[in-house]
């Protein structure tokens, strides 16, 4: 199950002193005072304690793991455990590269946890060709999901009036090609129907940087929508790193450390075009997406360990 843990906003705030004042949160919090004092990471408590008020709306907030702390859903987003700055602090900036071995992709990128972006990673695709808003729609009406299907694949409607994917394939088609004067979209969803998998993989393989040891995680994420829209910064949930395919349109990738390493890690930006792949781990770095003008951008993705 893919979660993705957004900015808290500023009226989240007083739901969580409202939530903190009718739990039992005040003393675990104690409690954890004296946990991070006894560590010698007063500074790192107070941080985080601190952190929404300090930072506001630009604050990248998550609970990338089990929090520390049994809090209310809502102030979990404000308390996790820090993260060492170790993996983000002589990253600079994300680098392109072409024709890596799957050896030197996991020394210098995927155990350093650095992000990367393989130019030439899905060149060969024929999903280059073929994936369209059309090619879905089709493959969707095709594919009769069941109830637990349906379920248990996950939709984002970000910032459109969908409520489910089937909605995305209804639209009309002046709104489905972006044209002036309709309403813009950008969504995505988890492909976890095995006929439609199968027909996926026709078009695109395991990224050659992977290599035979690293196994490839069969569900995969499509997004797709149109330009100046994109996913809001924010860090995963999932159980190992992603590698996501650009098979149309342009993406720029905004990357930030987590919080308790803003003075130690960059920030970073790359766009990612056509046929390159960029592999990032999720959950600790956030990420936020925009596609930018032209066409409609469409990319595939999953995770891999």
């Amino acid at each position: 199950m893919k979660k993705e843990y957004p900015l808290v906003v500023e009226g989240d705030w007083k739901k969580i002193e409202a939530e903190l004042m009718k739990s039992r949160v005040g003393p675990k919090i104690i409690d954890h005072y004296f946990l991070y004092a006894h560590k010698g990471k007063i500074k790192i408590f107070i941080y985080l304690v601190f952190l929404g008020f300090i930072l506001n709306k630009s604050s990248l907030i998550q609970s990338s793991r089990q929090c520390i702390l049994d809090m209310p859903s809502v102030a979990s987003k404000a308390f996790r455990e820090p993260e060492s700055c170790e993996f983000c602090e002589h990253t600079k900036e994300v680098d392109k590269v072409t024709n890596i071995s799957p050896n030197e992709f996991l020394e210098f990128y995927s155990k350093p946890f650095r992000p990367v972006v393989v130019a030439d990673g899905a060149t060969n695709w024929s999903a280059l060709q073929t994936f369209s808003f059309n090619f879905f729609k089709e493959l969707h009406q095709k594919v009769q999901l069941d109830k637990s299907e349906v379920k248990n694949c996950q939709f984002f409607p970000y910032k459109t009036d969908f409520k489910y994917l089937s909605e995305v394939f209804n639209m009309s088609e002046s709104r489905a090609n972006l044209e002036p004067g309709e309403k813009p979209w950008y969504v995505g969803w988890s492909n976890c129907n095995e006929n439609s998998g199968k027909v996926l993989q026709q078009y695109y393989s395991k990224p050659y940087f992977l290599g035979n040891n690293s196994e490839d995680i069969a569900l995969s994420w499509i997004f797709m929508g149109g330009p100046g829209f994109g996913a809001q910064m924010h860090v995963d949930n999932v159980h190992y790193p992603s590698w996501q395919a650009q098979l149309k349109g342009k993406k720029l990738w905004r990357l930030a450390p987590p919080p308790e390493c803003y003075l130690s890690c960059h920030k970073m930006e790359v766009i990612v075009e056509p046929g390159e792949i960029i592999a990032v781990d999720t959950n600790k770095w956030y990420h936020q997406t925009i596609v930018l003008p032209g066409e409609i951008s469409i990319t595939i993705g999953a995770e891999f360990d």
